[in-house]
């Protein structure tokens, strides 16, 4: 990592004050500017490529169009360049969505040399750092870092000055099944109540239950344990044509036969307690041809399957 690198990775740990408030506290963060402040033109900004943020809230935006109406754009944009003309929003793309609503022409940016790299981590960490972020949009973020760009959950914890424990957990929230992520994404459960629901057996049919009930998230937790600990459903009783072939065929063998269904076909579970009965089985299945092949079968002999240490032939 070049000294310049290890700068803009240190102002990033420290907060995004650092790239977007004075010039001089930007140039100690993050290195010179590579362009300065200016203004642009609306129509020459474009959306990052890297915005982390999937959803923007319609109303949040019009309240800051009257505040940019009123104000103008306090905080300048920041960008980088893609063309002769052309910039990319790196961080801002908020106020450059008001900007246009307002009937702005020009806003105020900073223009800075970031990699692809550099450019996700900065968009992720201003989001963050405004909690503009959903928890989901965050976990993605941080996906992205580590998948696209070869970061460690270590240094992606200092990175975006959160925990490793902290980006491990949030990343956790991937996993959960689409229908779960949409609530998240609604505001309909917290990023709380989804890692209570990410070891149970049924999380959408609990989230649901979450959701119509109002649940909290410790009450959610309570509720997946409760969920997890429930005794499994026997097994539907045998067909009693399945039971007598079971008891014809321990008749004739003279061992204890389990046959369980398995969509169209089967399984048929011989136990026997000695080396000697397995052998009689096989000679029996090969009509007297066949028997144990030692050098095959290395079976320990142990009790009846009836006290859980038996042997069984399938």
């Amino acid at each position: 990592m070049t000294a310049v690198e290890e700068q803009r990775r240190r102002g990033l740990g420290r907060g995004l004050s650092a790239l977007l408030g004075e010039p001089a506290a930007v140039e100690a963060a993050v290195g010179p500017l590579a362009a300065g402040l200016r203004t642009l033109p609306v129509e020459r900004l474009r959306p990052g490529r890297f915005q982390p943020r999937r959803r923007f809230d319609q109303q949040a935006i019009d309240d800051l169009v009257e505040s940019v109406r009123e104000k103008g754009i306090l905080q300048p944009l920041l960008v980088r360049r893609l063309g002769e003309d052309d910039y990319e929003i790196i961080a801002g793309e908020r106020r450059w969505r008001a900007a246009q609503a307002a009937m702005l022409h020009e806003v105020p940016v900073i223009v800075r040399d970031f990699s692809d790299g550099e450019a996700l981590e900065v968009a992720l960490v201003e989001n963050l750092q405004r909690e503009d972020l959903s928890p989901l949009e965050e976990a993605e973020g941080y996906r992205r870092l580590l998948e696209e760009f070869s970061h460690t959950q270590e240094q992606l914890a200092q990175v975006v000055g959160k925990s490793r424990s902290h980006v491990a957990n949030t990343m956790r929230l991937l996993g959960l099944p689409e229908p779960v992520k949409q609530m998240v994404d609604d505001g309909e459960l917290t990023a709380g109540h989804a890692r209570a629901l990410l070891t149970a057996k049924n999380p959408v049919a609990l989230a649901r239950d979450v959701v119509a009930r109002g649940l909290n998230v410790r009450q959610t937790e309570k509720l997946a344990a409760a969920k997890d600990a429930e005794p499994k459903s026997p097994p539907p009783p045998k067909d009693a044509d399945l039971l007598a072939l079971e008891r014809d065929l321990a008749q004739h063998l003279g061992l204890k036969v389990a046959i369980s269904l398995q969509g169209k076909g089967g399984q048929v579970a011989i136990h026997y307690n000695t080396l000697e009965q397995l052998d009689d089985v096989l000679r029996r299945l090969s009509n007297g041809k066949h028997g144990r092949d030692p050098a095959l079968y290395s079976l320990d002999v142990g009790d009846d399957d009836d006290d859980g240490n038996g042997n069984d032939a399938e």
